[in-house]
């Protein structure tokens, strides 16, 4: 079984050994929401599901608590369970886009208890390039119950957990430079990140070809920015990106880091909330 990263050969070996598996493709487009699911409709991994963005992986949005907020877990497990995963099962998650939508697919399966979860590393793109074919047929899930509730081995703090922690704990943002510094903002209404924070975009994490690059590169990176993973808060814009970060780290044995899903974009909808620029 894997728990963080899985190569195409390492699928094609359990498919051939008949593992119980399934295949979550999390592709998603955040400035066109409805794309990604056509394009799964056009072609995507035999027996692949979709596992879409806004429809399956967000609860009620209040307009203060962020552009994806977490569903609650029993609903989540409700829809894992309809995707036909059981406590026994090998998931594995990519997406078409270097792999951030998977690592957030990734991080909300074991946030819900299982630990059998895996990111195809190099998404869709190794899979074709490796000679991965796709076809345009539905696939249709064995739905099974809820999936029975564990306990979560991926700490979160909500927006008041992280104001008290300003000044104590490392504060780590996915986003790009640009936005990070708040030169320019696409997605929300205030530019500019939380304070104290620092930032690692969450494609560094990738080599040149989309692959993550090695856990002991990505080790030293990490713990340059901090000594222990239990310090770390990692955030992004919604909580997303985010988990490409919290997946390297754990990729390369640096576990326990937290969660802020609310990310950025929860943060600045309360203008009480200090905001960093720069």
């Amino acid at each position: 079984m894997s728990s963080t990263l899985i190569s195409c050969a390492e699928l094609r070996a359990l498919q051939a050994a008949g593992t119980p598996l399934v295949l979550l493709d999390a592709s998603a487009d955040l400035s066109d929401p409805a794309s990604a699911e056509r394009t799964y409709a056009a072609g995507h991994m035999p027996g692949a599901h979709h596992a879409h963005l806004e429809r399956d992986l967000c609860g009620a949005k209040t307009g203060h608590n962020g552009r994806h907020p977490l569903p609650t877990r029993e609903a989540f497990a409700a829809t894992v369970g309809a995707w036909g995963i059981t406590s026994m099962t090998q998931v594995v998650v990519f997406d078409g886009q270097g792999s951030p939508y998977a690592a957030h697919v990734w991080w909300m399966l074991r946030w819900l208890g299982h630990q059998h979860v895996a990111v195809l590393d190099g998404g869709l793109k190794a899979w074709r390039e490796s000679g991965g074919e796709l076809v345009d047929t539905p696939s249709v899930a064995k739905a099974q119950a809820p999936y029975p509730l564990g306990a979560s081995t991926m700490p979160t703090l909500d927006a008041a957990q992280v104001l008290a922690s300003l000044g104590g704990l490392r504060l780590l943002d996915a986003r790009a430079g640009e936005r990070f510094r708040g030169d320019l903002e696409p997605l929300d209404p205030v530019a500019g990140h939380i304070p104290g924070a620092s930032q690692r975009f969450f494609k560094d994490n990738l080599d040149a070809a989309g692959f993550f690059k090695p856990a002991a590169e990505l080790r030293v990176a990490f713990e340059a920015m901090s000594s222990a993973p239990a310090d770390v808060i990692h955030q992004c814009g919604s909580g997303v990106t985010a988990c490409v970060n919290l997946l390297a780290m754990e990729h390369a044995g640096l576990k326990g880091s937290a969660l802020y899903p609310g990310s950025w974009s929860e943060w600045c909808s309360d203008p009480a909330r200090p905001v960093a620029r720069g």
